[in-house]
């Protein structure tokens, strides 16, 4: 990119209401396409889960997602982050959709009050034998284990034992899928299951909350629990909460963002 442009360059938490919570998410504006070479080096300086680049387009934005390590092909609160600024930019009204080209098709968002939807392609997870090295890594019995699209999916017997988790990171590491899910029933009031995401083959040991996750979490525990709609919680350290709703091949995923600060990138 040429040196002396700046591109602004903003640090949203999404799927949270306050600050310091949810999952931080890096969004920068581009006047026009970059080299991912460049953008993967952003994305390591940013050095958080992901970093979102969105160029305009004449019908929406072309958006894509890095982690400091490796491209990824879907990201959920990285578009609920890059959403959030569209409209808080003016980029666009409150009224209009946003709408993103990404390596996962057309995404597309809508501004719900203090609730940004985000429309995703539902990953529905196959049953697949857990390898027994799986378990070891996590450190914790195995329910039931599913294959998705990115993602392994590990049920576990109960919320308790999900959010008390201390996985073998190194170990985890060697799958080949971008990471691991781990999910249970909700015990606490107000939510339908609980989750947790581990990527470190990814460069993320922990993803604070994963929106793409849901896109699998949503119709596994609709099947599960004879409903569409529902409230999750990603139980990592800072927490997030997720609403879903699932709707034929469709997964509509809400959530809440805040800034949290702004600047250049020279």
């Amino acid at each position: 990119m040429p040196k002396h442009l700046h591109y602004p360059l903003f640090q949203v938490d999404s799927f949270t209401a306050a600050p310091f919570a949810g999952n931080p998410a890096g969004v920068c504006l581009l006047p026009g396409p970059a080299e991912p070479a460049w953008m993967q080096k952003v994305a390591a300086e940013m050095n958080l889960s992901e970093t979102a680049f969105l160029v305009r387009l004449p019908d929406g934005f072309n958006l894509r997602w890095f982690t400091p390590a490796v491209e990824v092909d879907l990201c959920g609160h990285g578009t609920l982050a890059s959403a959030h600024i569209v409209w808080e930019t003016g980029l666009l009204e409150p009224d209009e959709p946003a709408l993103f080209q990404t390596k996962s098709g057309l995404l597309t968002c809508t501004l719900k009050d203090d609730w940004i939807e985000m429309d995703f392609p539902a990953t529905p997870p196959s049953p697949v034998a857990p390898a027994g090295e799986v378990a070891q890594a996590l450190g914790a019995p195995i329910k039931s284990f599913h294959s998705s699209r990115f993602d392994y999916l590990a049920e576990l017997e109960d919320e308790a034992t999900v959010r008390s988790l201390q996985p073998d990171f190194a170990a985890l590491a060697k799958f080949s899928a971008r990471g691991i899910m781990v999910t249970a029933r909700a015990e606490t009031p107000g939510f339908d299951f609980v989750s947790r995401f581990f990527g470190p083959g990814v460069g993320i040991n922990e993803d604070p909350v994963t929106g793409s996750a849901h896109c699998c979490l949503a119709p596994f525990w609709a099947s599960r629990l004879g409903k569409d709609s529902m409230t999750a919680y990603q139980a990592s350290a800072r927490g997030g909460v997720v609403k879903v709703r699932l709707q034929d091949e469709r997964v509509f995923i809400s959530g809440q963002a805040v800034t949290v600060f702004k600047g250049e990138l020279v």
